[in-house]
């Protein structure tokens, strides 16, 4: 069984800053790109970035220059880094990893429980 939790939502000022975390664990085999996503109120979810295997990244433009994806493999886990916060960045932020579990053949898509970011003054 493979789980993603994440961690380090909450409530911040615009202008403010948070960093997300995000920790694959269980029977794994190999872990290929990690990413993190989003969906606000009303809205469909959408990517924000993601992160190969390799440390190749890819950013919405929305956060461009805001956020920063890093993964530390040893650990299995996937971090964002959010400053410049601002009120549309309001959503739940989602961790996805495509992951190989152990005694599979084929890659898995798996989803953390989402964690609450909100931004307000």
């Amino acid at each position: 069984q493979v789980q993603l939790v994440e961690s380090g939502g909450g409530l911040v000022q615009p202008g403010g800053s948070l960093r997300l975390s995000c920790a694959a664990s269980g029977s794994i085999f190999s872990i290929y790109t990690m990413g993190w996503h989003r969906q606000a109120p009303g809205k469909q979810r959408e990517l924000v970035t993601s992160i190969t295997s390799g440390g190749s990244t890819n950013y919405a433009e929305f956060v461009k220059g805001r956020f920063a994806i890093s993964r530390d493999n040893g650990k299995n886990t996937v971090y964002l880094q959010m400053n410049n916060l601002q009120p549309e960045d309001t959503a739940v932020y989602y961790c996805e990893a495509d992951i190989l579990a152990a005694g599979q053949a084929i890659i898995g898509y798996y989803w953390g429980q989402g964690t609450q970011v909100t931004v307000s003054s």
